[in-house]
């Protein structure tokens, strides 16, 4: 097996002196569309091999093995001039004929990836030195595949840490826990209508796999995972991550999800579970509020998600979800939101995550919301997931481990009130005028103590303050 770390750590170091990179999110794409446009090809060859009927969508001189998998081949100016004014201007306008053949969802996948990603590096050698690393991956072996789908998922992680690429990636802690939770069942279809990176597919593919006992099962895996993505790296980085786990086609569209008329989705529509984390604080674009019923429109893209949501299941379909604590109060559109959560399913579950679960790019405090649509709610239960004993929040270097979740599901099938959880009924918030931002009464008051230098350290401070503060006064005063 190549040694895959060695092989990326290799490609960082020589993207690192190449000046059409700068910063992490921009190597992230570069890397992104060339490992994708690799692992895309070698699956190609594949597929011509087991299917004598199967064409595919790039043409001849495109083919990687024809300008990239030589390590003698083109370099320099003209490997530069070859990838900039050549393969993306092809790619992009790749002319697809619709219809329901693999080559026509494949050349699709291959237009869309690259009418939103571009070639940023500036040095024709330094492509080639990356191309010649890429060479040592051989995709079509099962077992570099799925290794490589591991690390693949490093790399997601470092979006993290990325600046505003943060927002494409949930910790797949959360994930999994969610997709352990909801259960998807082989035949289900199973959507994320804002799938960034594609975490919750790619976890509920894997609990789909430990189902299926045949090959057709498998197979039937890759149309019943839906996927919605409407920026382009994360959608080239989400397709990619589908077909390091075996998913010939990734059923990932390109779009956004707030597009049409919520009347447009009709019963054919909907399904049968939603694991997402949709985006919140942003503002929605295009006037794609007015594509909701006026009573519930809103430039705020978590809540016009959350009506989606619950429009999109089936009668008896069941959600795992993220939302941020200023989703489960406010007046006016937000109260009504959540009156049509309440009134048309059954929200059984709220966990409460510590402020920290997304650092570095979002601090807002978040929750895990679980509901069931047909009946109304009658009672929530509430969990408050604590920090590990001794730690002060999550961070890159000490993220939230799904292990950390085994008391939530010890609890889960044998509730009980304790310091942790708690229930409120139906009555109550409605009386709250359904405010669901509710505090645990059960949590004992916290003893803090402090040392003697702790103390004045503290009282220090608070002169300090002080003195500023009456400086600003008196410059007022004047």
């Amino acid at each position: 097996m190549a040694n895959l770390k060695g092989i990326i750590d290799s490609i960082r170091k020589i993207m690192w002196q190449d000046t059409g990179l700068n910063g992490d999110a921009q190597r992230i794409e570069q890397l992104g569309w060339m490992l994708f446009y690799k692992i895309f090809s070698d699956k190609d060859k594949e597929l011509e091999l087991l299917d004598d009927d199967y064409v595919s969508p790039i043409p001849d001189e495109l083919h990687w093995d024809e300008w990239a998998g030589d390590d003698e081949g083109i370099t320099g100016d003209k490997l530069l001039e070859f990838v900039d004014r050549k393969l993306f201007p092809t790619l992009r306008n790749l002319q697809v004929v619709p219809s329901e053949d693999v080559k026509y969802k494949r050349a699709l996948i291959v237009r869309e990836v690259f009418e939103g990603n571009n070639n940023y590096m500036k040095s024709g050698i330094n492509i080639r030195k990356v191309l010649n690393k890429l060479n040592e991956l051989d995709f079509n072996i099962a077992k570099d595949r799925h290794a490589f789908g591991e690390l693949y998922e490093t790399i997601l992680k470092e979006l993290q840490s990325a600046g505003k690429s943060g927002e494409f990636y949930t910790p797949r802690a959360i994930t999994q826990f969610i997709t352990e939770i909801i259960n998807p069942q082989l035949g289900e279809k199973i959507l994320d209508p804002s799938c960034g990176t594609g975490g919750y597919l790619t976890a509920a593919i894997e609990h789909l796999k430990k189902q299926a006992k045949s090959v057709e099962e498998r197979q039937s895996i890759a149309e019943n995972i839906i996927g919605w993505e409407y920026k382009p790296l994360p959608y080239l980085l989400a397709t990619t991550n589908l077909i390091l786990h075996d998913m010939e086609v990734p059923n990932i569209t390109f779009r956004d999800s707030l597009d049409q008329p919520l009347s447009n989705y009709t019963e054919k529509n909907r399904v049968n579970a939603i694991l997402a984390n949709p985006p919140f604080g942003g503002i929605v674009a295009n006037n794609n509020e007015n594509n909701f019923p006026q009573n519930y429109r809103t430039k705020e893209s978590a809540d016009l998600f959350l009506v989606l949501m619950i429009h999109l299941l089936k009668q008896g379909g069941r959600a795992g979800i993220v939302l941020p604590d200023g989703s489960l109060t406010g007046d006016g559109v937000k109260q009504r939101v959540r009156e049509r959560l309440l009134t048309e399913c059954n929200l059984h579950t709220i966990i409460r995550l510590p402020n920290s679960v997304f650092k570095p790019y979002a601090t807002v405090a978040t929750n895990l919301l679980f509901f069931t649509k047909g009946e109304p709610t009658k009672e929530v239960w509430y969990y408050e997931h604590r920090l590990p004993e001794g730690q002060k929040s999550y961070s890159k270097t000490n993220p939230l481990m799904l292990k950390e979740f085994a008391p939530v599901r010890k609890w889960w099938n044998n509730r009980k009130e304790s310091e942790v959880c708690w229930k409120v009924d139906i009555q109550t918030l409605i009386d709250r005028n359904y405010d669901l931002d509710i505090n645990n009464p059960n949590q004992k008051e916290e003893v803090v103590e402090y040392s003697s230098s702790e103390l004045m350290d503290k009282l220090d401070k608070s002169f300090q303050k002080g003195h500023e503060l009456l400086l600003k006064m008196k410059e007022a005063v004047k």
